[in-house]
Parts: structure tokens; sequence; C-alpha cells
């Protein structure tokens, strides 16, 4: 069942250590989930953590992320307290000492216990939203998946209701004290990025097959989230 999230910190959202950086507010928080589909899990499994990269999506006020039924930490996951993990690299902060030195990012961490999907036709409709959300109408395009591939896929939610985000973004030189600024070797940013190029076909399409213009233009936090 959907949960408000509250935009009150709890004690393992609260960003402790320079708490200006902490974004609380959903919208915040949407905007990075929307903007990186690739997670971070982390589990711990016969007392030992690991963490796990997968695809998440969010649909409202949960996120959703899938992989193998047969999957020994989707299998493991569920009821288990979790912590997915979102980030964007926005640029490297080069200072005029080692110690300044830092990254201009933005990231999502949400706290709670996971939850799997298990009705078939449920899995099929976060499934549908997880490729629409990336490539608007490719779903219905697809080959249908088949009982046995709903069957084979695992799929965990967890709702937003104990979630933070982290912004840094600091300006050029804008983490030099000023006793340094002084000091003669380069300071600024390096801007990062995230591109890419031009699609690659499958060399066994059939002929007439154009590629879609949705494709053609996909970039990272453009589709309908």
């Amino acid at each position: 069942m959907s949960r408000p999230a509250s935009a009150a910190p709890s004690a393992r959202t609260r960003l402790r250590r320079l708490p200006e950086k902490a974004a609380y507010d959903r919208a915040a928080i949407n905007a990075i989930l929307d903007a990186m589909p690739v997670a971070h899990v982390g589990y711990v499994i016969d007392g030992a953590p690991v963490v796990i990269p997968t695809l998440q999506w969010r649909e409202g006020d949960r996120i959703y992320w899938h992989g193998s039924s047969a999957s020994r930490s989707l299998r493991a996951g569920a009821g288990m307290q979790v912590c997915v993990t979102v980030s964007l690299t926005d640029a490297m902060v080069l200072a005029r000492s080692a110690f300044e030195h830092s990254v201009n990012h933005r990231s999502v961490m949400v706290f709670g216990q996971a939850e799997a999907v298990t009705d078939p036709a449920a899995k099929r409709a976060h499934l549908k939203t997880m490729v629409d959300s990336l490539f608007p109408g490719r779903w219905e395009t697809l080959r249908p998946m088949t009982e046995q591939e709903v069957k084979a896929t695992g799929l965990l939610s967890l709702p937003l209701t104990e979630a933070s985000a982290k912004i840094a973004a600091a300006p050029p030189g804008g983490t030099d004290p000023d006793e340094d600024r002084g000091w003669p070797v380069w300071a600024g940013l390096i801007p990062v990025a995230l591109a890419t190029s031009t699609p690659v076909a499958a060399p066994d399409l059939a002929p007439g097959i154009a590629l879609p213009e949705g494709v053609a233009r996909w970039r990272f936090g453009e589709g309908p989230r």
C-alpha cells in the first residue's frame, strides 16, 4: 500500500555533516530518481553487506527494481531492510588544496523494508511502466511477455517514506577558504555530463524497420515518469 513521504528527515536520512546540502522535499527527491535509472541496492545477506547495481523506476511515491526471481538478493530482499542509492555526478571540483577537492553531485538515499510484487498482472503492469518510462510507447511494440518470463522476473518495491537527497553544487573556486585564494595553482570545475551516442542497430533487423524517433533522441531523465 502506498504511503506518503514526509518532508521531515528520519534518524537515518538526516544529513548531519554539511546539512545545508540536504533536501527532504519530494520534488527534489523525485527529480533525481527520475533523472538516473541506475541504482545500487544494499542488502545484508548471511550477515554480510552486498550492494547490487540495478535499474530503478518511480511510480508516484514508490520506487521499483527488478531482477531474476532466482536472484539470491531479490529472494532475500523481500521483507528486508534495504538502502537504495541513486547518484548523478555533475562536476569534479579542483581546489587549491587537496583537502578542499570534492565532487558536485546529486544523490538520493531511500531506506525501508522492501516489498515483493508477486501478482503476475501487477508485475506486468509495473514492468510496462519501467519500459515506457525509459522509452515511451515501446512496450506496445514489443513481443508480449510470456507467463514464464513473468514468473522468472522478481520485483521489489520500496515506499519513499524515508528518503533524502544530497545536492552539492559548489561554484568554481567556491570550496577554497580565503587564505588559499592566492595560491598559484589552477582551481575550478571539470563539468561531467552523461551523453548518448548514435544508436547501433541489430545486424539482423528486417528491412524497413526504422529507428524510432524516441530512441534516436533518448537522453537520461527525459522520459515521462
